[in-house]
């Protein structure tokens, strides 16, 4: 790919003191997996991409958007120039559980849908069920209490917060964590939709190494607050990405 395709672009970021710096890039229509035992420092890594990491070294940039490369330095920077995250526990910093559906979906969109400090309600409802069929998200109404729904279909509701800020990064951070299978393989047919189809680019922590292979053309592991290895489609199996956790040389490429 040349690089009219990159759509991120970090530089120099420390995960930890006196660790190597990272630097590499994210490309249009791109599945780009993170994984590494627990605590290596991956999560810091896709909070970095987030602008939610507390370290200030290095810089991340969008490139190629409506007003050209842009850096920035928080979550908010990262959302208004098309960055949107996913965190892990969707109860604890995800869901806002006393709200509705509607609610929850619609709070990262509502200037978009307010005029004159009212908010158009049946504007935000239809632009729910615009991603209601593509997510299969079972709900029924969107008025009511999103604690109501089931784990897999509060996810789905994030997912669908997500793409109607029509971002073109999306960092997910452990997606499919707790949901059941036929949940799972919904959002894996949606992410390669999104990839192909929609040029978005995904970066992906997983937990779950079948899950990287099943999904991500690429795979960057860490191990110890630093990128060990980098496998492609033809370098990616099971055996070489657990060696590469471990730390074994059988893990590069």
């Amino acid at each position: 790919m040349s690089d009219e395709n990159i759509v991120l672009r970090y530089d120099n970021l420390v995960l930890s003191a006196g660790r190597k710096p990272l630097s590499g890039v994210i490309r249009a229509g791109e599945i780009a997996g993170v994984a590494g035992l627990e605590g290596h420092g991956q999560e810091q890594f896709l909070l970095a991409l987030a602008g939610l990491g507390r370290s200030r070294d290095g810089s991340v940039t969008v490139e190629g958007g409506t007003a050209g490369s842009a850096r920035y330095k928080d979550h908010y920077e990262a959302a208004r120039n098309g960055v949107v995250y996913l965190p892990r526990d969707r109860r604890a910093t995800g869901i806002f559980p006393v709200l509705s559906v509607l609610d929850n979906f619609a709070i990262p969109s509502m200037p978009r849908f307010s005029f004159a400090g009212i908010l158009d309600r049946k504007r935000l409802k239809q632009e729910l069920s615009s991603y209601t069929d593509f997510l299969s998200i079972r709900y029924p109404s969107a008025d009511a209490s999103i604690s109501a729904l089931s784990g897999g279909n509060q996810q789905k509701v994030l997912l669908a917060r997500l793409l109607a800020l029509k971002p073109r990064v999306m960092l997910l951070n452990d997606p499919t964590r707790g949901v059941d299978l036929n949940t799972r393989l919904k959002f894996y047919e949606a992410f390669r939709k999104l990839a192909a189809e929609n040029g978005i680019a995904l970066v992906i922590l997983s937990s779950e190494i079948e899950e990287i292979l099943q999904l991500c053309h690429t795979v960057s592991i860490f191990r110890d607050f630093q990128c060990s290895s980098v496998l492609d489609r033809t370098s990616m199996t099971m055996d070489r990405v657990m060696a590469a956790m471990f730390g074994q040389e059988g893990g590069h490429p």
